[in-house]
């Protein structure tokens, strides 16, 4: 019986560790130095610092004054007034203004004809000027009643009973904002690749459906910007009601530095709450073009907080690199 050789295996040997290291013979690259973005910067920043100091130690804008009126009970009261006014201005405005952008886009010429004399009326005119328009539309039409078209009237109201300043504000407000809102819509609508509607219709989809579940959807990655600078313009916009004596935070903020004089601390308290506010829709803007970039062939745009995580992750890794350059060997140093 022949037995086989006791063969015993080798030992498993570990392969050379790589190191990161380039070899001695190889140059060292110096990334090229940016001189002047880097002076830019400095002096960017110097400007900035001598502003924002000049700012802070100005006795006269009264940083005192601004801390005691800015959470007092009449400026949050014009302060939720403005917001109400946005909010009920840009959901009517962009109902009406996409019902305007429809009709632009009809087939039909009357239609079409109309809503287009409503855009270029709204949008030639001054928004102060309709303000006042429609203030005084009582002079026009002191009686508005409510019957058979060229017939007789079941019921009419006085217009000055009717229409007080902030239902005045909200209806010129609104009428403003349609004109601008239909454009928007028409445009995002228009920004459609045409083959989307044609393949819906090849589906058997009617025209509503296409233009709700295919059209729309897609239409909302161009409307969504523009609608949020119209919502933060209509937010400052809201300002100009306080000629029609609106107590909204400009009105508000005008009443208390008429008594107590102190103008620039109390402009200060509305122009804070404005930019507070501003930051915050600008932030919710960011937010939902986010959602609607989905299925986009672009990849989706970093949070603020992945942005901050990546840029720390990158002066990390410069850090660690210039690190381990410095600690490498240079040849001849030993000769």
């Amino acid at each position: 019986m022949i037995t086989p050789p006791d063969v015993t295996p080798a030992p498993a040997t570990k392969p050379p560790r790589r190191t990161s290291a380039p070899p001695p013979d190889v140059p060292r690259i110096v990334p090229r130095r940016h001189l002047g973005r880097w002076a830019t910067a400095v002096v960017a920043l110097l400007l900035f610092a001598m502003a924002l100091n000049s700012v802070l130690r100005n006795d006269a804008f009264q940083w005192s004054v601004v801390g005691r009126y800015f959470t007092t009970a009449a400026v949050l009261d014009g302060l939720l007034l403005s917001l109400w006014l946005t909010a009920v201005v840009m959901v009517l405005g962009f109902l009406f203004g996409t019902v305007l952008a429809v009709l632009r886009l009809s087939a039909n010429p009357v239609l079409r004809t109309l809503s287009w004399g409503y855009v270029w009326i709204f949008r030639s005119t001054p928004l102060l000027v309709q303000l006042l328009f429609w203030f005084n539309v009582g002079a026009l039409y002191p009686t508005l009643g409510l019957g058979i078209p060229f017939g007789p009237q079941f019921l009419t109201v006085e217009t000055v009973d009717l229409l007080g300043p902030t239902l005045t504000a909200v209806i010129g407000l609104t009428l403003h904002e349609s004109a601008y809102a239909a454009e928007v819509v028409r445009g995002g609508i228009l920004s459609v690749d045409p083959g989307q509607t044609e393949a819906a219709q090849a589906l058997g989809l009617s025209r509503r459906r296409t233009l709700r579940r295919v059209v729309v959807p897609q239409a909302m990655r161009s409307i969504v910007p523009t609608a949020g600078n119209m919502l933060i313009g209509t937010l400052k916009g809201t300002s100009i009601v306080s000629v029609l004596a609106v107590h909204d935070l400009l009105y508000s903020v005008q009443l208390v530095y008429n008594q107590t004089y102190q103008v620039i601390p109390l402009l200060m308290v509305a122009t804070l709450w404005y930019v507070v506010v501003t930051t915050v829709l600008s932030t919710g803007q960011f937010y939902v073009e986010r959602h609607y970039a989905r299925g986009d062939s672009r990849a989706l745009p970093p949070t603020p907080l992945r942005r901050l995580r990546g840029h720390l992750l990158a002066l990390r890794r410069r850090l660690s690199t210039a690190t381990a350059v410095d600690a490498r060997p240079v040849a001849g140093r030993d000769r």
